[in-house]
């Protein structure tokens, strides 16, 4: 399993279900747009420190950004 792009389908997708924009969340997170992309994308893997901002930017616990794509929790 590629753990990089589960991680990044779960951050877009709960993103969108906040409806914030990439440039929303950067802000509240405190990471450049461009990393927040190659986050989303699956090419960048994130530190624990980030995905706990991006966690308590979106309001979910950390553990929603390995739910599988078969699993219907988001964490929230």
């Amino acid at each position: 399993m590629d753990w990089n792009r589960v991680v990044g389908r779960n951050v877009r997708r709960l993103r969108l279900a906040r409806k914030l924009t990439q440039e929303d969340l950067a802000g509240e997170a405190g990471l450049a747009m461009r990393h927040l992309g190659r986050i989303e994308r699956g090419t960048s893997s994130p530190t624990v420190a980030i995905l706990g901002r991006l966690a308590e930017a979106m309001e979910v616990q950390p553990g929603a950004f390995f739910a599988d794509e078969h699993n219907d929790d988001d964490g929230v």
